[in-house]
């Protein structure tokens, strides 16, 4: 019985799409949204989600309200904590995504 010589990983063929997807994956923004929040310490607290922002490598941000009326390109996200939280009464934070699991040519369904 004849046996194959293990194959060199050397000669495997390259894997484009694989690789676009590593780049994907290695360059992706970090995903946040901001939330205000009113009447913290009550029992009327309450808040929403009014804005969606992606912070890059080298600090800047990009943020759009939620409907899309509001866009802002910021040096840093915490610039927009500032702008949803400076009326009396209201506070804001970023909430920041974990990272997903992946990148794919699909489009992913919705939930």
């Amino acid at each position: 019985m004849a046996t194959a010589a293990p194959q060199d990983p050397s000669s495997a063929p390259f894997d484009f799409d694989k690789e676009v997807c590593a780049l994907v994956r290695d360059t992706t923004p970090r995903l946040f949204a901001v939330v205000p929040e009113y009447d913290l310490g009550t029992e009327y607290a309450d808040a929403h989600v009014a804005a969606w922002g992606m912070a890059y490598d080298d600090g800047s941000a990009h943020v759009i309200g939620v409907g899309g009326a509001v866009t802002m390109s910021l040096r840093a996200p915490e610039r927009a904590v500032w702008h949803y939280g400076r009326r009396e009464g209201i506070s804001a934070r970023l909430v920041w995504l974990a990272p997903g699991a992946g990148a794919t040519f699909t489009r992913a369904e919705a939930a």
